[in-house]
């Protein structure tokens, strides 16, 4: 008469085949060891559950990472950064100084500096999209950031400019919907728009 089959065994398969990697892996090790010890079937069972439990786990572990990362690379900035680093467009909030304004078209990546260091402009104003809200277009995205672009006379007669960023299609079916009015000058400006404190150069 066969020995009987290690249960443990069976289950290992069974939760690895239902991508429960980490479980799978536990109970493919008990499994070996049982069978080991009492001389019960199932070893190839066991060996399977965690391969796949493995496989599994490892899966898990990687959709974790990304998850953090994505999280990390979305997260808000300080509306002034203590020091130079690059973020993407959608971290900007109002306060954001950005070291060099990008060429025209989509923006994904800026450098953000210290507002008291020269830089070329400053997010002044920030327009939330409605988080249920339907993708009105490109041309309309960027007509409804505008209308909350607005600059002061001193502003515009000391030659600064406004420059908006809307979500694009693909952001915001991401997510994304913010957008950012810049105040842009053509040389550099120390201090920030927003205290007055802004030197231009």
């Amino acid at each position: 008469m066969p020995p009987p089959r290690e249960p443990t065994a069976v289950w290992s398969l069974v939760t690895g085949v239902l991508a429960l990697g980490p479980v799978a892996v536990v109970l493919g090790i008990v499994a070996l060891r049982r069978i080991a010890s009492r001389g019960t079937r199932g070893r190839g069972l066991a060996v399977a559950g965690l391969v796949l439990g493995a496989v599994g786990t490892l899966a898990l572990a990687g959709t974790v990472v990304g998850l953090v990362l994505t999280a990390q690379a979305t997260r808000p900035l300080p509306a002034d950064v203590t020091s130079a680093r690059d973020a993407r467009a959608v971290q900007l909030v109002t306060g954001s100084c950005v070291e060099e304004l990008p060429d025209d078209g989509p923006v994904d990546t800026v450098r953000v500096v210290p507002c008291a260091e020269p830089h070329a402009a400053q997010v002044v104003t920030q327009f939330d999209f409605d988080r249920d809200a339907v993708w009105p277009g490109q041309a309309a995205a960027h007509a409804r950031v505008a209308r909350a672009c607005v600059l002061d006379d001193a502003e515009r007669e000391a030659g600064v400019r406004a420059v908006t960023w809307a979500p694009t299609e693909r952001g915001w079916a991401g997510g994304d919907r913010r957008g950012l009015c810049l105040a842009v000058v053509d040389g550099t400006v120390s201090g920030s728009f927003l205290d007055g404190s802004a030197t231009l150069s």
